[in-house]
């Protein structure tokens, strides 16, 4: 009997969605003889049952395109918006699920839709989920596709931003998405030659940068670089963050808690180093420029790949899992084993010790 399978985009957009759809659709379709439907806007289309068949001519010309030809949200099955409330949708969903005549559903999303996915599993539903954020922060996996081609964009603005620095013998503070993992910024600060990268794994002491960015000025440096990850906290508001997390009561409140003392902090910081050095200080915060565009190369290589063995893995009724990406091979991951973790820097990583020994200051 022809399989029938689902296709879903949740949480954030991310270069790489679209090669990633086409990747599962193609096998699914082209080798496996599967029939394949996609749902719009994340969880939200598959709760509204908005469906878009996904065959040959929709998934033709989009292996190059960014965004998502599905759309995507951030609702989750249990806490959708609805008529101005918040409503467990889960049953809705999962009479949706029943009646597409879904063999299983894929989800291509990072870590908030593989806590969703696994709700789904656990009401009975054949789930599977592909690793994509530009935070490279999934648990289980190398990396998730969007990583590289956000990585390309930041390490862009950062060369573009050294002889505006230069010229102008400014600090130029630029802030780095990478929610609350600093892969973004710390690859990005590596590859643009920032002078100082800000992580939130490593609290940083706003006296430490100042010095650093003086003795460049002393060595006839007047200007430097300063990449933040718009997670990086410094000690002194790591101190303040604590209680609030005491008090929490899920996840989610944990999470509003630390947003309140994120807000305005690079743009804080760029007023303690000009006090505190004496320089100008400007501050660039790129934002979704990071996600959006064509996806690199390698995000289109590593979406292809991560698609078709979804495909494999669903031929083989193998459910229940992310499919994660192992060096040059993939490897299916039970959602149990995965959901809820978050993938940070290790203090002791390689980019951190290589970026230490060419003289890149961390604020520590």
């Amino acid at each position: 009997m022809t399989q029938q399978i689902g296709i879903l985009t949740a949480g954030g957009d991310s270069p790489g969605l679209n090669a990633a759809i086409r990747g599962v659709g193609k096998a699914a379709i082209g080798h496996y003889q599967m029939h394949v439907v996609g749902f719009r806007d994340g969880f939200r289309g598959l709760m509204e049952n908005r469906t878009m068949a996904l065959d040959g001519g929709q998934l033709s010309g989009i292996l190059t395109t960014g965004g998502t030809i599905l759309g995507t949200s951030r609702d989750k099955p249990h806490k959708m918006p609805v008529g101005g409330k918040l409503m467990d949708m889960t049953n809705a969903i999962v009479g949706n699920y029943r009646d597409n005549h879904l063999d299983c559903l894929v989800c291509l999303g990072g870590g908030g839709t593989l806590k969703n996915a696994l709700r789904l599993k656990e009401k009975g539903l054949n789930v599977l989920t592909l690793p994509k954020t530009i935070d490279n922060d999934v648990f289980g996996t190398d990396i998730t596709f969007g990583f590289d081609t956000a990585l390309g964009i930041a390490t862009e603005a950062i060369d573009r931003l050294h002889s505006t620095a230069h010229s102008h013998h400014r600090i130029i503070v630029v802030e780095i998405m990478g929610h609350r993992a600093g892969w973004l910024a710390l690859g990005a600060g590596i590859a643009g030659g920032a002078d100082v990268v800000l992580i939130p794994e490593i609290p940083y002491d706003v006296n430490s940068v100042a010095e650093a960015i003086r003795e460049r000025a002393r060595g006839g440096k007047p200007f430097s670089i300063v990449a933040v990850a718009e997670g990086a906290i410094s000690r002194q508001d790591l101190a303040a963050l604590k209680p609030a997390k005491r008090k929490k009561q899920d996840d989610d409140t944990a999470a509003d808690a630390a947003e309140l003392l994120y807000a305005g902090r690079t743009l804080r910081l760029a007023q303690q180093l000009e006090k505190l050095t004496g320089l100008e200080a400007r501050l660039t915060i790129l934002g979704h420029l990071q996600r959006g565009g064509t996806p690199s190369a390698a995000d289109r290589i590593l979406a292809t790949r991560l698609g078709t063995a979804a495909a494999d893995l669903i031929a083989k009724k193998h459910y229940g899992v992310m499919v994660a990406a192992k060096g040059e091979d993939t490897r299916p991951l039970k959602l149990e084993d995965v959901a809820g973790k978050v993938k940070t820097v290790p203090p002791d990583h390689a980019w951190i010790l290589s970026a230490r020994r060419v003289g890149t200051n961390f604020g520590d």
